[in-house]
């Protein structure tokens, strides 16, 4: 069952003074099945973080739906909307986006305290996620005297807090190390095992190799798309790598 489906998206931008018009995007279609890890890849340009931000619902499209769950992005109303993103999607973005001031239990706590949750139900709720990420003996640290690889994990689980429908990563390994980076495509793979549905904006080759399905935008369309299928890691790393080549070379995918 498509728990994400993307429909005829297109997105025009206005130049400051009205002078000229970028199209951004141009039909965007596909769908996202509940449970699925799917990375979308492209040139620095392509449309890749236009459609993230109409994904996340920070923007909108000049035409085309964006449906979650049934339920159409473009028609909730505004006052509404960060509600609406707190209860249904986590986000994960390559700087981390922590709070420095607050402790790395509070970080991830936050979505709930925003969302009025009860007191009791805080720890009962962080426990199990910091104990799955390896991180309950960093709860009363802040940010700033934890690693990178720390700091993700801490972004992960706030954006498995409150239960989202849809994880959305924003090259979520494009500040960590190589072993950091390691321990979060493992930790991708362990939640999405468990049913957690994920959606990965990268131009990493190997991240993108641990997806089960891989989109390529190249001027604002879907170019092709790679299913993982029996592949391993290795052979959807050198599928993925030729499909990359094609679209830096302007080739035509068969």
């Amino acid at each position: 069952m498509a728990i994400l489906e993307v429909s005829n998206l297109k997105k025009i931008y206005t130049t400051r003074f009205g002078g000229s018009k970028v199209q951004a995007l141009s039909n965007v279609t596909f769908s996202v099945e509940k449970g699925e890890y799917v990375a979308i890849m492209g040139e620095s340009g392509s449309g890749k973080t236009t459609l993230l931000n109409i994904l996340a619902a920070l923007d909108r499209p000049t035409a085309g739906k964006v449906m979650l769950e049934g339920k159409e992005l473009s028609a909730i109303k505004e006052a509404e909307m960060a509600t609406f993103r707190r209860e249904n999607l986590g986000f994960v973005f390559q700087e981390f986006n922590l709070l420095d001031t607050f402790s790395i239990r509070d970080n991830i706590l936050l979505p709930l305290v925003l969302n009025g949750e009860k007191p009791a139900e805080l720890e009962n709720k962080l426990k199990p996620i910091a104990e799955e990420l390896g991180i309950e003996e960093l709860l009363n640290k802040f940010p700033y005297e934890v690693s990178g690889g720390q700091k993700q994990r801490t972004a992960v689980a706030r954006a498995l807090i409150t239960n989202p429908k849809l994880i959305l990563a924003d090259e979520p390994t494009g500040a960590l190390d190589s072993k950091s980076t390691d321990d979060l495509l493992r930790v991708f793979r362990e939640i999405n095992a468990k049913g957690q549905t994920i959606l990965m904006v990268t131009h990493s080759t190997k991240a993108a190799s641990h997806a089960s399905r891989v989109l390529f935008i190249r001027d604002g369309e879907v170019f092709h798309q790679i299913y993982r299928g029996d592949c391993t890691n290795e052979q959807l790393y050198q599928k993925i790598s030729d499909t990359l080549t094609l679209l830096t070379t302007g080739g035509e995918q068969r």
